[in-house]
């Protein structure tokens, strides 16, 4: 198989139809650890939320399992503690972007469709342009609760990408009575999280009521030097509308400066050591990055660090800087009309803009002022902005909606070259800061999008215990690509891509059925098609047909397909006041996958993309929850997922045995355990995992090696204050908390492929994880 070009995605999802007369809430396929379960007595009110549910694989993350983690903690990491779901980070809060990598049912993060509030949030790419990173579209504290999907279908979320779930983030509301909340969380190196939300209350008699919040993590790094900062701003208003409407508004402000890891290879984790990184905040780091790049470019005055010599890659293994700069700015009116007793319209308007720059020191390259390097600087602007409408019917034993979604983005992104210093003669580039004049433009793509989605569906309930859901969607996607600057010195090629593609499917469908036999036990099933629309990416930035040369675009727009997927899914539920269990298998047929495949420097990349061809997946997961005393719940899960290339791939004469290799980057086993108990005011927990090894190569002959981790938490709920002294009552609640991530301090490879992965032996394209820190928060409630 010819190689071709475009970036990589992964696999699918599942919904299943459930009778509007059961109104409880699927527990989950695998039910998820008591250790970030809400703490009521009865296992039947786990994770129960107030809201109909239409798909048997899908599953409730509650405030209460989110606020068992250390406060700002990525929602996604305590989703990951679900059988079937990876979350990966070289920080142990999640919070830098760059790192971030989320699987569910070897789904990569790009083929999951996320929304909050309806509004869609993209395909969680680095530079993504149609979308905002989850971590940067709310606070964490501020999630109401996550709906999640991981199975077959769900045709009405708003994405192009969606081919293996979905993850609908739910903003909490405004309270009814007036308070604030503060809370302060101390940690391992310098930690400080700070959160202050204040609610209006109810503010007159149509209810009216909305709140503001502001949130900041300040962090030094766990090894090398300089911080990792974000702050955010979230505002929600809410609008009763008579008894069952309503209307809300929602904002959010986030600025994200954070000094990234360096990126690792097998090589320098073995020749340089685990606590390798980047030079700058380190001392005289300057003076070393400076130094090393007159070694590699062979000038007078060059030297290495001690011990850099032992790499085959010495020069790669350090730059003096890499980061990341984001400021966005998201915002949507929701309006939620019952028009009848039967018929309601939900509808959503939003908007985004964002800047976000990707920052590398660059040893290859000089300044004009003769410094051995430059800062090299991706610097993205993008603006986006659509809408979604949709009816629900209901009418006999038919529950019957229609919808449609509209969006458009423009994304300007641009590589552009910055001078750094001579050695003692003035400040290295502040990439945080305010920039000069750039000395040269590297390259510069700009895209314009317009996508389209609809869908029809309808659940049917045969009986009040059974039900089965029929539904389709059509997507229809244009992209233009036009090249605005290319420096031919620096990209090795004539031309940049310039053209479009459309991606355009009318009929994908959904079939899932329900059914709630006996008193504490279910059945469900779910089988739909689906298909991701052509990634976009600029030059080198991934496995896009927009981020090769102009020849190799020509050559492929033609006879390219997007990724397309068939998946099927059946489960078991059992659920009971003293245990919870579950069964879930699924298999997917997976056509036309795209990876990035990636040799050379990771500053200037000499990437391919190759349709690999078919992927073929086959994977269970099984949870039990045992709760034999009240306070006390014990939970395991076990999941297994075999999912292999079906063809080998010949590329420029060489032919790579890809065939019945598992796919690059997701774990053929893991295991997870939790154990919590609360008692009156005090709750603890101890989970561990395991993660089986990973596929680094495409071919399967470099392997990441498998790991246990274990944290541990323990939390004082003091409750409303006066009952211990009648001058505390303006005191609601009082927390105290105490976290240890990494409670053995285990070395671990964490993210792997944020660079693109080799086909056969190593590549720079891993971080490893954060060894044991210490969290404290204190938070009150007025």
């Amino acid at each position: 198989m010819a190689a071709t070009a475009v970036k990589p995605p992964t696999h699918t999802r599942a919904t299943t139809a459930r009778t509007p007369g059961i109104r409880k809430v699927p527990s989950t396929i695998g039910t998820p650890p008591p250790s970030v379960r809400a703490t009521t007595p009865r296992a039947e009110e786990l994770g129960v939320v107030g809201h109909r549910l239409e798909h048997g694989a899908q599953q409730v993350i509650t405030s209460e399992m989110m606020a068992r983690a250390v406060p700002g903690t990525n929602p996604l990491k305590v989703l990951a503690q679900m059988p079937g779901a990876m979350f990966q980070s070289d920080d142990p809060q999640g919070y830098d972007t760059w790192s971030n990598q989320f699987y569910m049912h070897g789904f990569l993060q790009n083929q999951i469709g996320m929304t909050l509030d309806g509004i869609p949030l993209g395909d969680q790419e680095f530079h993504s342009y149609n979308g905002l990173n989850s971590a940067l579209a709310i606070s964490s504290e501020n999630v109401g609760r996550l709906n999640v999907s991981n199975g077959a279908g769900a045709e009405s979320i708003a994405s192009t990408s969606n081919l293996g779930g979905s993850v609908e983030y739910v903003s909490s509301d405004p309270k009814k009575k007036m308070g604030a909340t503060i809370a302060q969380t101390f940690g391992s190196n310098t930690t400080m999280h700070t959160y202050a939300r204040f609610d209006s209350g109810i503010l007159n008699k149509s209810g009216t009521r909305f709140y503001a919040s502001y949130a900041r993590n300040d962090a030094h790094k766990w090894k090398g030097g300089a911080d990792q900062f974000a702050q955010q701003v979230n505002i929600k208003l809410l609008q009763p509308i008579g008894h069952d409407s309503r209307i809300s508004a929602f904002f959010d402000w986030a600025d994200l400066e954070v000094y990234n890891y360096q990126d690792m290879s097998f090589d320098i984790l073995k020749n340089g050591g685990y606590n390798i990184d980047n030079f700058v905040g380190t001392r005289n780091g300057y003076a070393k990055a400076y130094r090393s790049a007159l070694s590699l470019n062979g000038l007078p005055g060059g030297s290495l660090p001690a011990g850099y010599s032992k790499m085959s890659d010495p020069w790669d293994a350090s730059y003096y800087d890499g980061g990341t700069l984001e400021q966005d700015y998201l915002g949507g009116v929701n309006a939620d009309l019952a028009l009848t007793d039967k018929l309601r319209w939900k509808s959503v308007v939003y908007g985004h803009g964002q800047y976000s720059r990707g920052i590398w020191s660059n040893p290859y390259v000089a300044s004009p002022n003769g410094a051995p390097l430059m800062e090299q600087m991706t610097i993205t602007h993008t603006q986006r902005f659509g809408f979604t409408s949709a009816l629900e019917y209901t009418i006999a034993h038919n529950h019957l909606s229609a919808g449609v979604w509209y969006e458009n983005y423009n994304t300007d992104i641009g590589r552009y070259a910055f001078e750094q210093p001579l050695l003692g003669e003035g400040t290295p580039v502040n990439p945080m800061g305010s920039l000069a004049a750039p000395f040269a433009t590297l390259w510069r793509q700009s895209f314009n999008s317009n996508s389209f989605t609809a869908f029809v569906q309808d659940t049917y309930n045969v009986l009040p215990n059974v039900a089965l859901h029929f539904g389709f969607k059509s997507l229809l996607q244009t992209v233009r690509a036009t090249e605005t600057a290319n420096l031919e010195s620096y990209t090795g090629t004539a031309a940049l891509t310039s053209g479009s593609m459309t991606t355009a499917r009318a009929f994908l469908p959904h079939v899932s059925g329900d059914w709630h036999f006996l008193k504490h036990h279910e059945l469900y099933f779910d089988l739909a098609e689906n298909v991701k629309s052509y990634p976009t990416a600029g030059w080198n930035q991934g496995a896009s047909p927009f981020s090769v040369s102009q020849t190799v675009f020509n050559q492929i727009r033609h006879t390219l397909q997007p990724e397309t997927d068939w998946n099927y899914g059946v489960g078991y539920r059992f659920t009971q006041r003293y245990m919870l269990a579950s069964l879930y298998g699924y298999h997917t047929n997976f056509k036309n996958r795209l990876q990035q495949v990636t040799s050379g420097s990771i500053v200037n990349p000499i990437s391919t993309v190759a349709n690999v061809g078919g992927v073929t997946m086959n994977g269970v997961d099984a949870g039990l929850t045992l709760m034999p005393i009240e306070g006390l719940a014990l939970y395991n899960s076990v999941s297994y997922n075999h999912a292999t290339y079906d063809d080998n791939l010949t590329e420029a004469g060489t032919t790579y045995h890809l065939r019945s290799q598992q796919i690059v980057s997701y774990p053929r086993f893991m295991y997870k355990a939790s154990l919590s108990y609360r008692w009156h005011e005090f709750d603890a927990h101890l989970d561990t995992q395991y993660m089986g090894k990973r596929n680094f190569s495409y071919t399967g002959d470099t392997k990441v090696p498998a790991y246990w981790i274990e944290t541990f938490g323990a939390r004082w709920q003091a409750g409303q204050m006066a009952k211990y002294n009648r001058h505390l009552a303006f005191l609601h609640n009082l927390t105290l908390e105490f976290n240890i991530y990494n409670l053995t301090n285990t070395k671990y490879i964490a993210t792997m492929g944020e660079n693109g992965l080799p086909m056969s032996g190593d590549y720079q394209s891993f971080l490893v994880g954060a060894p044991r820190q210490f969290f404290g928060t204190v938070k009150m409630e007025f």
